[in-house]
């Protein structure tokens, strides 16, 4: 049978959030919950770009060729 490529660790972005967090908790950083949440949010948020320049790209494209 064909081994699956599994990643059954705790990601970069995972692991600075529990980082921050404890941090934020234990009063030992004064940032904005936005910032502790970051490593979450903004991967996210710069995928969530590609994808709609893509769109816009795709339909510029397809606007000029007709």
């Amino acid at each position: 049978m064909a081994e699956k490529n599994q990643s059954n660790g705790i990601g970069l972005g995972t692991l600075l959030f529990l980082i921050f967090l404890i941090l934020k908790l234990t009063d030992n950083i004064d940032w904005s919950w936005w910032w502790v949440t970051a490593p979450l949010w903004i991967p996210l948020a710069i995928v969530s770009a590609i994808a709609v320049i893509a769109a816009v790209v795709a339909v510029f494209e397809h606007n000029n060729k007709k």
